[in-house]
């Protein structure tokens, strides 16, 4: 895996980055860091990436199962160490799974496997946070 991050130039703090899959996503800084607001900042991205990440797991997961999944939307809370490196210390991943006749023991499961076994993310962002997460089942 990899990609390349490119630095916009001296009006801001925009970055580009290209992935080796050969996607572009942009990052950008708080006016007061020297950005223009223009893309998510950095620590955005990580935590959007740990929400996909497990987001994607529980599906597949629930979709392997058998279960008809029809909807699946996670919620990340994050706090951040108050001196730098500002860490997160605090994730909490608000999970709603939607589908028919969805059994609350399976998407707990689903959860679960993510963020003991499968999501790289959660495990890398849990050696300086806390994970923790809620889980409400859907049922159409």
């Amino acid at each position: 895996m990899e990609c390349t991050i490119d630095w916009g130039g001296p009006e801001g703090m925009l970055f580009v980055a290209r992935t080796g899959s050969g996607h572009v996503t942009a990052m950008d800084g708080a006016p007061e860091g020297g950005g223009n607001n223009l893309a998510p900042r950095p620590m955005e991205m990580m935590l959007t990436g740990a929400g996909g990440c497990a987001a994607y797991d529980v599906v597949l997961i629930l979709k392997r199962g058998r279960h008809a999944v029809s909807g699946c939307q996670v919620k990340l809370t994050a706090e951040r160490a108050d001196t730098d490196p500002k860490v997160f210390t605090r994730i909490n991943f608000a999970f709603t799974v939607t589908g028919a006749n969805l059994p609350d023991a399976a998407v707990e499961r689903a959860v679960k496997l993510s963020h003991e076994k499968y999501c790289s993310a959660t495990a890398m962002l849990a050696k300086t946070a806390e994970i923790t997460h809620t889980i409400t089942v859907v049922n159409t």
